[in-house]
C-alpha cells in the first residue's frame, strides 16, 4: 500500500521530502529521447547475423516459407542441399497419412515414384 502511494507521489512532477529536499519524478531508462529499442538494436549473434541477411533479401537458415512449385517437369519443387544426394519425403495427397520417401539425386528434375510430382536438387551453401 506503501508502495503504491509513493509510486503514485512519483508520478507528479515534484515530490517533496523532509528537510525542504525537492526529488524528482522516477523515470525508466527506456523512456529516454530514443525510446525502446527495436530488434535490431537489440539483436546479437546469430540473431544479427539473420535479421541482416533478411534486410538484404536473402534467407540464409530458410526461415520464410518455401516458393511454391507445380511440381511439373518444368517447374520442379526445389530441394536445397548441401551435398550431392538427399533423402526426400513426399506426401501424394493432402490428407494421406503414409510418407513416399526416395533418394534425390543432383541433376535433372527427378519424380516421385508415387503420385509423379518432380523434385529437384539445388546445391546451397550454408552461411556460416
Amino acid at each position: 500500500m506503501a508502495g503504491r502511494l509513493l509510486l503514485r507521489a512519483c508520478t507528479t512532477t515534484t515530490l517533496q521530502l523532509r528537510s525542504n529536499v525537492v526529488a524528482r519524478p522516477l523515470h525508466r531508462a527506456m523512456s529516454t529521447a530514443k525510446g525502446i529499442p527495436t530488434d535490431e538494436e537489440q539483436a546479437t549473434g546469430l540473431e544479427r547475423r539473420a535479421l541482416q541477411a533478411l534486410k538484404r533479401g536473402k534467407d540464409p537458415y530458410s526461415i520464410l516459407k518455401p516458393k511454391q512449385y507445380a511440381g511439373t517437369k518444368e517447374d520442379p519443387h526445389i530441394v536445397p542441399c548441401t551435398g550431392t544426394k538427399r533423402l526426400v519425403g513426399c506426401l501424394c495427397e493432402e490428407d494421406n497419412t503414409a510418407i513416399i520417401w526416395f533418394w534425390l539425386h543432383e541433376g535433372d528434375a527427378q519424380r516421385c515414384p508415387s503420385c509423379g510430382s518432380h523434385y529437384k536438387l539445388v546445391h546451397n551453401e550454408l552461411p556460416h
